[in-house]
């Protein structure tokens, strides 16, 4: 099938390089800003409009089987490919008008392919890579982005919903329902997105009330692993002017781990009342609610490993380390008996006790949030106002880095953004100004050893930021335009910490068989004997107590951080954009990108500095023959400094935690192109081939302990920890970025068989990624080799599409690919991607 698929794919697209500026006179015109093509297709329906993109259509990325199937379902019949409507550069437009890179999937699309989470959003986007880090999810676009899921640092890639910047990605998983498309910006949006927006933007945006009509859907799925997911919505006129949207979901599903982790036990409620109050105003209120239960993502245990500078090197394993398989499958978990007996027999330190770190992992976590969207038509522009706020409550035990973590954090977010667009003589403009306040406060407990936990108890970040912004376009001509952007984002962030650690120890001589081990927790004040009060005239100096049981010490360390941080920085883009034919676009442009600096609670460690990244492009979007083929390409070449990286490691006081630093600065280009080709009314291929070169060119730390490295290793000028432990400097520099695969192909198909007033629609898509390193390590367990991800679709129902029975399958090919394999302690532990997964759906609307 894959050879099928990339068969019919290159034949199709050898077909049409160099058309561009020969294309028919009757191809169809473009679609200009809020101007969709007035006539209707072959089926009577009314073309694509704004906020009504094409399901499962992609602007710049090949979409999956059972997304292609939908597509192809609505397209048929029309006399080409058809158009989506963006709202991505804050304007409405066709995705083959927007001079930017983007890939847009359908809210179909993403229900097509059981999409319920951000985290499976990549198998639809070639660029974009979504890794789950304990109970959040991490993203990576072209190899840019952070491991980061702390309160006290931010994602390199922005994730909006409706239109409101999501600071703390926990809050994202359940949005996904009652979607109309979500759109993925690759590249740095530094003006009309600003803070946090490195690497690129995810924007999900909900189906909207309609006015004035009633309708609805729904749809069930059930499959392997006992996995059903309903969703439904229904939208409510309110006489002519206005319209109540309620939607929902509910997933539950057991755990793709034997141990019962990685399940998923969700679900979310959004409710939207829409008016148009006034024929110029125009108003959109919107209340959403999500809970997270079960055990939560599952974590595996992969090898050990024992680093030195003198240690032999072994074919095929990490240079000076001697690492050892646990041979525990993938689908274990770190809770199934063969992973506790693991951890049992590696823990020794107390002699005659049982090391059980994870009794339980689980989650139970809320999150609500409320938004309006208020627009103004006052002759002359329009006037956009965006409030919102959020709060958050996350309560976790989860497997973090191979340690039990224990969370409970809470966080409130309020934003306002306000625009205003018009236009004057040949410019149109966009200008505006958002702020933006967050309060995070964490309690967390980390058992890091058999022996000792660390506590934040408590962690607290504030943060507030203000950026104005302005957006010109010069319309030179009716086929030329010059784009030019700035906007200057100011962050000032406040950190209040309070470390403890709390050790015990079996005094010398003595075997200690009954003492008691820390459990998972997220505040001292509850373990389960007397600690140390913080008597210390210098807190980082261990105050010790007789411990509750015979012959044992607690000892206690206090660290204290009460740190301010502010930046100011201006991004700015400038572009130019020229129709080469109606159906033809070229563009080039060149945009910056800047992410705020922040905390560690790490002595040595406390505070790291803002990232920023530059970008080149040049790019073309081409329709041709009456719509039929649609190829559009895109060269980039992107400059990253001051790049923060996030991962599993201890400060100067040996306390082991996620820290982020400034590590060095990298050097990305590549081309990507993208085809769709509809080969017969019937049958649609799709391709989408990135090329990736990613390379550090400074990537330098230092660490405590020989690293478990493929990099360069050098001896450290600092001086030993507690003089025996030493430091060394590591240097990753000509290393291809982690989470970059050098190639990224994704193909598709789909065929419609017509059955009287039926129609039987199968799909199927495969992604292939070359070998890429998947955490900063550089070791070679942690090297994903080159992979093949398949999945297929057949559906049946009428040609009105008012129902349908679908059977899926997914990730064919049965493999757990490493996501995010995470180094600590002398422990190889990675999250993975799902098994192969099938089932049926029945889908109804009216």
């Amino acid at each position: 099938m894959r050879k099928l698929l990339l068969a019919g794919t290159a034949m199709a697209l050898a077909l049409v390089p160099g058309m561009a500026l020969a294309q028919d006179a009757g191809a169809q015109q473009p679609v200009g800003a809020g101007n969709v093509p007035a006539a209707q297709d072959s089926t009577g329906q009314p073309p694509v409009a704004a906020g009504n993109a094409v399901p499962s259509q992609q602007a710049s990325g090949i979409q999956d089987g059972s997304a292609t199937a939908d597509a192809t379902a609505q397209t048929q019949a029309s006399t080409g490919i058809q158009d989506i409507i963006v709202t991505a550069q804050r304007r409405e437009e066709s995705s083959q008008k927007a001079a930017i890179a983007i890939s847009v999937v359908g809210g179909a699309g993403l229900i097509g392919a059981g999409i319920a989470q951000p985290e499976r959003l990549n198998q639809l986007v070639p660029a974009l890579t979504i890794a789950n880090v304990g109970p959040s999810a991490t993203s990576f676009i072209r190899g840019v982005g952070n491991f980061s899921v702390s309160v006290t640092s931010d994602p390199a890639v922005a994730f909006n919903y409706d239109g409101v910047y999501i600071g703390r990605l926990t809050a994202t998983s359940t949005t996904f329902f009652d979607i109309d498309r979500v759109e993925v910006l690759k590249g740095p949006q530094g003006t009309l997105y600003g803070r946090n927006a490195t690497a690129g933007a995810i924007n999900v945006l909900p189906t909207q009330p309609k006015i004035g009509e009633l309708s609805g859907y729904g749809t069930i799925s059930y499959g392997n692993y006992h996995a059903l997911v309903g969703e439904a919505a229904v939208n409510l006129p309110i006489g002519d002017n206005g319209a109540v949207r309620i939607s929902g979901v509910i997933n539950d599903r057991h755990g793709y781990e034997s141990d019962g982790t990685s399940d998923d036990k969700s679900e979310g409620l959004r409710l939207q009342v829409k008016a148009k109050l006034t024929p110029a105003l125009t108003a959109r209120l919107s209340f959403d609610y999500s809970h997270l239960g079960g055990a939560g993502a599952g974590a595996s245990y992969l090898n050990t490993y024992v680093c030195g500078a003198a240690t032999p090197t072994t074919p095929g394993r990490t240079p000076h380390c001697i690492v050892t398989p646990t041979n525990i499958p993938r689908s274990d978990g770190i809770l199934s008996a063969r992973s506790q007996a693991f951890e049992t027999s590696r823990n020794s330190a107390i002699a005659g006790r049982k090391y059980d770190p994870f009794p339980s992992l689980y989650q139970d976590s809320s999150f609500y949030g409320s938004n309006a969207d208020i627009e103004y038509d006052t002759g002359v522009g329009t006037l956009t106002v965006i409030p919102a706020v959020r709060f958050d409550h996350v309560v976790n035990r989860n497997a973090g880095g191979g340690f039990p973590i224990a969370n409970n954090q809470k966080d409130i977010q309020y934003s306002v953004e306000t625009r205003f667009a018009g236009k004057v003589n040949l410019f149109d403009y966009t200008l505006g100004f958002f702020y933006y306040n967050e309060d995070a406060k964490l309690q967390a407990g980390t058992v890091a050893s058999a022996t000792s936990e660390n506590f934040q108890d408590p962690t607290q970040v504030k943060t507030e930021s203000y950026a104005p912004f302005l957006r010109l376009t010069a319309n030179l001509t009716n086929r030329l335009r010059l784009v030019g952007g700035i906007r200057y984002t100011h962050d000032h962030k406040d950190f209040l910490a309070h470390g403890i650690t709390i050790a015990e120890t079996c005094n010398a001589g003595f075997t200690c068989p009954t003492a008691i081990l820390p459990p998972a927790i997220t505040s001292f004040y509850a373990l389960p004997f007397a600690v140390p009060a913080n008597q210390s005239a210098t807190p980082s100096i261990p105050v010790r107590i007789a411990g509750p049981t015979p012959n044992t010490t607690i000892a206690r360390t206090d660290i204290f951080f009460n740190n301010k941080l502010s930046n100011g920085h201006a991004t700015y883009r400038g572009a130019v954009e020229f129709d080469l034919a109606p159906a033809s676009l070229l563009y080039a442009s060149y945009e910056t990108g800047f992410r705020s600096g922040g905390f560690n609670n790490a002595v040595g460690l406390e505070t790291f500095q803002p990232e920023y990244l530059d970008a080149f492009t040049v790019g073309s979007k081409n329709r041709f023959f009456d719509n039929r083929v649609q190829l559009n390409v895109e060269a980039f070449y992107w400059n990253y400094k001051n790049e923060q990286i996030a991962h599993a490691a201890v400060d100067a006081l040996n306390r082991p935690g996620s820290y982020t630093q400034n590590i060095g600065k990298s050097k990305i280009k590549g081309v990507e192109a993208e085809g769709r080709v509809l080969v017969t009314k019937t049958t649609e291929l799709t391709a989408d081939v990135q090329y990736l070169d990613a390379k550090d060119k400074s990537f330098t730390y230092s660490t405590l302990g020989y690293p478990y490295t493929n990099c360069a290793v050098s001896p450290s000028t600092l001086p030993p920890l507690f003089g025996l432990v030493p430091f060394f400097n590591v240097n990753c520099a000509g290393q291809r970025s982690y989470n970059a695969p050098k190639w990224s192909v994704n193909l598709g198909g789909s065929q419609t068989v017509p059955l009287g007033d039926y129609k039987i629609v199968f799909g199927v898509d495969t992604a292939y990624k070359t070998k890429r390193y998947t955490y900063f390590d550089y070791a070679t367990e942690q090297l994903q080799p080159s992979s093949w991800t398949t999945n297929a679709q057949v559906s049946f129902g009428p040609k009105d599409g008012h129902f349908s029975v679908q059977g899926f399958v997914r990730n064919i090919e049965n493999d757990r690919l490493l996501t995010a394999p995470v180094a600590f302690g002398g422990v190889l532990t990675s999250f993975t991607t799902p098994p192969r997964t099938y089932g049926a759906r029945l889908s109804v609307k009216f």
